[in-house]
């Protein structure tokens, strides 16, 4: 009789622990997910404040940009570069670098100012790409006409000072 007793206590024994072990796996496999994902990239866009549409050589054009992030992960890196594709300028950050086309560099700031120097009396025409290190970018187009040019494209003079026909 003590045997069947003790027979049937490792029985109940084995029975609890294989149904401890049995519920242990359920609650594991329901309480894992595989769409937790924890997300690193975020959508942005650049804004600028308004620029002049008309530029003349020599002259300079400052671009106010803001990045503006649906949402922020801290180790998200941000470049920007450029690329001309009509007339003839250079491209300047604010704290000083001067842009080489395609060539990338480190956004450090949110708020950032670009100038942009007229070198020709053409029309000038460029993109700004800013990118993170997520595969995000956002394009900025720039249209930039000669100041001296009209819409339909016939050149006007534009008297600097005060000047009078030389009489003969």
């Amino acid at each position: 009789m003590n045997i069947l007793n003790n027979r049937n206590k490792k029985n109940s024994i084995f029975k609890a622990l294989a149904l401890c072990l049995f519920a242990a796996l359920s609650l594991t496999v329901v309480s894992c997910d595989d769409d937790m994902d924890i997300q690193q990239s975020y959508p942005f866009t650049v804004e600028t404040m308004p620029v002049p549409n008309k530029v003349t050589k020599g002259q300079t054009v400052e671009i106010r940009c803001e990045l503006k992030k649906t949402g922020d992960f801290a180790n998200t890196l941000y470049t920007i570069r450029y690329f001309q594709f009509e007339g003839d300028g250079t491209l300047e950050m604010d704290n000083g670098i001067t842009f080489l086309p395609n060539d990338r560099y480190l956004l450090e700031n949110e708020k950032f100012r670009l100038y942009y120097t007229a070198k020709g009396n053409e029309a000038h025409n460029f993109i700004v790409v800013v990118e993170d290190n997520f595969g995000n970018s956002y394009e900025l187009e720039f249209d930039f006409n000669n100041r001296n040019v009209k819409d339909d494209g016939i050149i006007s003079v534009v008297p600097i000072g005060n000047f009078k026909p030389i009489m003969r």
